[in-house]
């Protein structure tokens, strides 16, 4: 089995932060994504995985050079953004002949990701999974279970629209709808394999754990129900839950105050009655004493010495 993770994008929407560390770099519970992702993909048996890097892609590739992997490894860089059609090209052209499975790299999901694999049928040039998930939900489905329309609802939709997860199963004839270089978009190539009477099947989940993590709110919310105790499927891949999270040599101050869905980093310091809610702290940072965080996310080794709330804290 054979595995690409879309590791590429600028994550703009956590700007600053992404300015100095890559979104897929970004920690959950303490533990870079990008790392989650890829031992899950070990887990689920894959032996071949691409990766593509554009932004801050040193950093990434430092990364993905500091552990031994089972599987075999390879790099995508893109000196150019390639966009989500362009970097999914580069990507099936390293992994060769044969289906493979691509994941989003801003996600979060404990899909199995082996079943996902396996469920996809040779006669079709894409298996998209998809899920019910508001206000993500812009992709139609036929009575036969397979891709009708994206956006406006098309005649042959059957059923309410579904949301794509972001995890899909790739013919190599997907290609073929992509540009043959440069940038390119993955749902007009979807789009334009529809129309040329293609076979795009799907995949409809349910009862699973999913969050985009590409957004503020979708970052914490996904601590927050982590935390909470959903996910039971990335229980192995991540640390003992408690809340507050606390990592390596975190120093409390008396009077510290975790107020629920609180995660804090190797070596951070909370000054005396500071007061956290809903909060991830970067390691190394330093928070003054008597400040109030609340929906906050903190950059690595960041000096807070103002309250704040709502907000990426530099």
């Amino acid at each position: 089995m054979k595995a690409a993770v879309l590791a590429a994008g600028l994550g703009t929407r956590l700007r600053p932060l992404t300015e100095m560390v890559p979104k897929v770099l970004l920690p959950i519970l303490n533990r870079p994504l990008l790392g989650v992702v890829l031992e899950q993909v070990e887990a689920a048996g894959f032996l071949q995985v691409a990766v593509n890097t554009h932004h801050l892609g040193e950093q990434v590739q430092q990364f993905l050079a500091g552990r031994p992997w089972s599987f075999n490894l390879s790099l995508s860089p893109e000196p150019e953004l390639l966009g989500t059609g362009g970097g999914l090209r580069q990507l099936g052209e390293i992994l060769g002949r044969g289906p493979f499975l691509a994941v989003n790299g801003d996600i979060l999901t404990d899909l199995d990701l082996a079943a996902v694999y396996r469920g996809h049928r040779q006669e079709s040039i894409t298996t998209l999974v998809l899920h019910d998930f508001p206000p993500f939900n812009n992709v139609w489905i036929d009575g036969e279970g397979r891709l009708a329309g994206i956006g406006e609802p098309p005649p042959a939709a059957a059923g309410p629209p579904l949301a794509y997860t972001g995890v899909q199963v790739v013919d190599p004839q997907l290609l073929n709808y992509l540009p043959p270089q440069g940038y390119g978009d993955l749902v007009a190539a979807w789009r334009q394999a529809l129309a040329a009477g293609a076979r795009i099947d799907t995949l409809v989940v349910s009862g699973h754990f999913w969050q985009d993590l590409g957004s503020l709110d979708g970052y914490l919310q996904a601590h927050c129900r982590l935390l909470n105790g959903a996910g039971s499927g990335l229980a192995r891949f991540l640390p003992r839950l408690a809340d507050p999270l606390l990592g390596p040599g975190v120093v409390l101050e008396p009077g510290v105050q975790c107020e629920g869905c609180v995660c804090l980093g190797a070596g951070v310091q909370a000054g005396r009655g500071a007061a956290l809610r809903n909060t991830v702290v970067g390691e190394g940072a330093w928070i003054g004493p008597g400040l109030r965080l609340e929906g906050c996310l903190v950059a690595p080794y960041a000096r807070v010495t103002q309250s704040a709330r709502d907000k990426i804290v530099m």
